[in-house]
């Protein structure tokens, strides 16, 4: 949650072997670095299909849904608001909530993509997931001399991997997921995406204080209906995460 470095636009970061990485290699190397997701990204992706449908949806909606919103915990929320018959609203405000953390991963990416145009920042806003933030700001933060043109690459092939299989796998989940045997348990996925990108990230207090008192909160308040409980957790645990960065901020001061 700390602020960031505004870095070098234009400078160049060199690899190991002192070159300087053209776009394509970057490219490659986001696409790369990407790969160990397709481990969960896949079932999880799959599972999602087959929720779906068996939520009510038909083939094409559940395609429609993955490309539109592309935002894996967020659907699979509002699929499950839904076919509780939760009122549209609190579907709406769920979702919101759940995908809050965009807006902190946008803010953080700004002294990075700060220069990039309008139409950058906006495929860059659409493809904006947790893998596609979290390896790209490792990158850029090991990586600060790295020029516009670098990052975005790097990004793109994140979101080359990432993505596009998030679409084709949640399709083929609705097409063929009558087909897969119910003793096979695809919904360790989701747990287990979110704990291997969030858990490196809990660097600081601020982290740690959002992440506790956001998951309490949802233990707590699992009992209300239509995800409630979450709607009123997540902010709460951001609110925690600023009053302790805020506070950290004043001791390093003093």
């Amino acid at each position: 949650m700390s602020p960031t470095p505004r870095p070098r636009p234009d400078a160049r970061q060199p690899l190991a072997d002192g070159a300087t990485p053209s776009s394509g290699q970057m490219f490659r190397r986001g696409a790369v670095k990407s790969l160990p997701f397709l481990i969960v990204m896949i079932p999880f992706a799959l599972l999602f299909g087959v929720v779906a449908l068996e939520a009510g949806m038909d083939v094409a909606q559940v395609l429609g849904f993955s490309v539109l919103v592309l935002a894996g915990a967020s659907q699979f929320t509002a699929v499950q608001l839904l076919s509780d018959n939760a009122p549209v609203i609190v579907v709406i405000l769920s979702c919101l909530a759940v995908n809050l953390r965009m807006a902190m991963y946008s803010a953080s990416l700004v002294p990075w993509l700060r220069d990039a145009t309008a139409p950058q920042k906006a495929w860059v806003a659409y493809a904006l997931v947790d893998q596609s933030y979290a390896l790209s700001i490792q990158e850029y933060e090991a990586n600060p001399r790295m020029a516009l043109r670098q990052r975005l690459a790097f990004f793109a092939g994140v979101v080359t991997v990432v993505c596009l299989p998030w679409m084709v796998f949640s399709w083929l989940g609705a097409t063929v997921g009558r087909a897969i045997p119910d003793d096979i348990a695809l919904d360790f996925a989701m747990p287990i995406t979110f704990l291997a990108m969030i858990a490196p990230m809990l660097r600081t207090p601020a982290h740690l204080a959002a992440c506790f008192v956001a998951v309490l909160g949802s233990l707590l308040l699992a009992g209300l209906p239509s995800g409630l409980g979450l709607l009123i957790a997540a902010p709460i645990g951001m609110a925690t995460g600023a009053a302790v960065e805020a506070w950290t901020g004043r001791r390093a001061r003093a």
